[in-house]
């Protein structure tokens, strides 16, 4: 069993990001404005793994990928594959349902302009270690994009130097997992074709048959 929970609904370690809830959920009364949960099987073979909540998405909906840009490929992919029951996350009441697929984050608060400081993927990594403890021995964790890789690796305790991140890129994790590399599928890196749908349809390929043979 891990030594740490891996999610505290009350956590409100890291100082910079309660305050900032504090003040979005006044601006934004509806919103969850509070950490967001893991979502998705809880004896799930693949793990994916995200920066933080979007203002408008987790943050709002209390769903990872919910409610934003970023998860519309996502979710589609996952349908897709078969780690989902419908292509669509649109709200906690949606009926959607993962299939051996869990997806969380780096850092479970939303981050003024989306970007966590280094100390809070470090003070929320203890979460994320505990999390992939729970994991099963022939899982498959993704990281989308490098500060989910890092942080994956520092939950691991190991040095970045030595798994270096390239969208899917393949590493063998010390405990015989496997760990697989994406470009974010934010709107930014759609909209620049820095990852495209084929690209990321290609990671799934690459996922399912690690799946199928380990």
């Amino acid at each position: 069993m891990p030594s740490k929970k891996y999610f505290d609904q009350d956590c409100r370690q890291c100082q910079r990001l309660a305050d900032f809830l504090c003040v979005v959920k006044q601006e934004h009364p509806t919103y969850h404005a509070r950490p967001v949960a893991p979502f998705g099987d809880s004896k799930a073979r693949l793990l994916i793994v995200g920066l933080a909540p979007g203002m408008h998405g987790a943050n709002a909906s209390g769903r990872p990928f919910t409610g934003d840009y970023a998860g519309l490929l996502l979710y589609e992919t996952l349908f897709k594959f078969g780690f989902s029951n419908q292509a669509e996350s649109k709200s906690l009441d949606d009926a959607l349902v993962l299939n051996n697929c869990r997806i969380t984050n780096a850092v479970k608060c939303l981050p003024p302009q989306n970007k966590p400081a280094p100390s809070e993927v470090s003070q929320c990594n203890g979460y994320l270690a505990a999390e992939i403890q729970t994991l099963p021995a022939n899982a498959v964790i993704l990281a989308l994009g490098t500060v989910a890789h890092q942080a994956v690796l520092k939950a691991y305790q190991l040095k970045t130097s030595q798994y270096v991140f390239g969208h899917r890129r393949q590493h063998r994790l010390p405990d015989g997992r496997m760990f697989v590399d994406s470009y974010h599928t934010s709107r930014y890196n759609m909209q620049t074709k820095r990852l495209t749908q084929a690209m990321f349809h290609e990671v799934f390929i690459t996922i399912s048959d690690l799946m199928a043979t380990a």
